[in-house]
């Protein structure tokens, strides 16, 4: 097991963003599980976190708020010390074609998806460059990769992270900190079960694999980007979409 050391993971509350915060506890390392609303669902994520052995502790936030990004870091530490793994996964959707697209549609998104990322990186960098080693894993999409008709906000703020990430790779390689991306594909969680069944079928012509991906395996991806042994890997995008982006 690997040296325990204190992830945050934005958005952890469900689906993509529980399967990482589990899959970092299982590694060995100490996760705060952040939430924007569902504090209930943040609660369960601890507490099975917690009964496998994990350290673990929910923190409410909107992470677009420089001022409630402040106060998530300083609890983090103040609960499970100086925070040296950063994963970026909060995000929504506000799907539309551009013509129909709200203003408000894109800031949220864009705010939601992209600024977060600014604000929480800027905020653990503090702790990474004084320990002299961190990890930064965004969540990005396939549809940052490849656009998605419909999705100009959420593809423009995938896009971003991918742009924001190696950028912050050439800043602060020299300290021993890697900022990296993971780029989900269609992966089978509580806000894909909704979508018709023809969009489904859609999507599954189009993936390489024939099947849908779980959240685990997204998880597995950022725990590696997070681990020792990836330490000679930065700026990087890792495509975890079943061969849909080729």
């Amino acid at each position: 097991m690997s040296e325990q050391r204190v992830a945050v993971v934005t958005g952890g509350s469900r689906g993509i963003g529980r399967a990482i915060a589990v899959g970092l506890a299982g590694a060995g390392h100490a996760v705060a599980v952040n939430y924007a609303s569902r504090r209930d669902a943040a609660d369960e994520v601890v507490a099975a976190i917690t009964a496998s052995g994990g350290s673990a502790f929910a923190v409410g936030a909107d992470v677009s708020d420089p001022d409630q990004v402040d106060r998530l870091f300083g609890e983090v530490t103040e609960a499970l010390g100086a925070p040296t793994i950063l994963v970026n996964n909060a995000g929504i959707t506000r799907d539309n074609l551009l013509l129909r697209m709200s203003v408000e549609d894109f800031d949220d998104v864009i705010s939601t998806n992209l600024k977060s990322a600014f604000l929480c990186t800027k905020a653990a960098l503090r702790p990474m460059l004084k320990a002299r080693w961190g990890r930064i894993v965004s969540i990005a999409s396939a549809a940052g990769v490849m656009g998605n008709a419909g999705q100009s906000n959420y593809a423009a703020s995938k896009a971003g992270l991918i742009g924001f990430s190696k950028s912050v790779a050439k800043e602060v390689g020299g300290r021993s900190i890697t900022a990296n991306v993971v780029a989900p594909g269609f992966i089978t969680t509580d806000m894909t079960d909704v979508l018709d069944d023809a969009v489904k079928e859609a999507a599954l012509s189009s993936i390489v694999l024939g099947r849908f991906g779980e959240a685990s395996e997204i998880a597995a991806a950022v725990a590696f980007l997070a681990s020792e042994p990836a330490g000679y890997i930065t700026g990087q995008v890792i495509g975890v979409d079943g061969g849909i982006a080729l």
